[in-house]
């Protein structure tokens, strides 16, 4: 064809051709798996992309225990995902703690549900990123807010995250 060279992905026939792969070598996975590491934001670079909203927020330590506790609770089918989802299960009464993701964009998304929480009694707090609050429910895809329910299965995570949620200062 005009112009196209076999270097170029394609054939004489105009199809695409497919590019051989070279085989991973040891100082290719050891590329990979630092550029892995590398990806893998720490607290502190998660806190530049926070709401101004995003009061109550979790300190590391107990961030980490609340995406052990989703974790459990996913596996368990105790969780309400989404906005739409903890909205409806909120209002027909459901009880539990709702995490928020703190980086959530635009805030006009989500920013009336703390204020439901509040009015029914519902303790709640923000995680810094809604990518890992997704990854703890165990799904590719990010959530913004999580409906947390009890269940015998994970009691003790469960209790010891509430008590600390209750710890926090409220919002102001």
């Amino acid at each position: 064809m005009f112009g196209m060279s076999m270097r170029s992905g394609y054939n004489n026939k105009m199809g695409k051709v497919k590019k051989e792969i070279p085989e991973d070598t040891d100082a290719d996975k050891s590329a990979d798996a630092s550029f892995l590491t590398e990806n893998k934001k720490t607290y502190d670079e998660l806190l530049v992309h926070l709401n101004p909203i995003s009061k109550p927020l979790a300190s590391r330590k107990l961030t980490r225990r609340l995406y052990k506790c989703v974790k459990k609770a996913s596996k368990e089918k105790k969780l309400r995902r989404g906005v739409k989802e903890v909205q409806k299960f909120l209002k027909k009464g459901e009880r539990g703690f709702v995490v928020f993701a703190g980086d959530t964009r635009p805030i006009e998304v989500m920013c009336h549900l703390p204020i439901f929480c509040e009015e029914t009694d519902i303790p709640y707090c923000y995680v810094p990123a809604k990518a890992d609050l997704g990854s703890a429910t165990g799904s590719k895809r990010p959530t913004c807010c999580l409906l947390v329910k009890e269940d015998s299965a994970y009691e003790d995570s469960y209790k010891e995250c509430l008590k600390d949620i209750k710890k926090l200062p409220p919002p102001v």
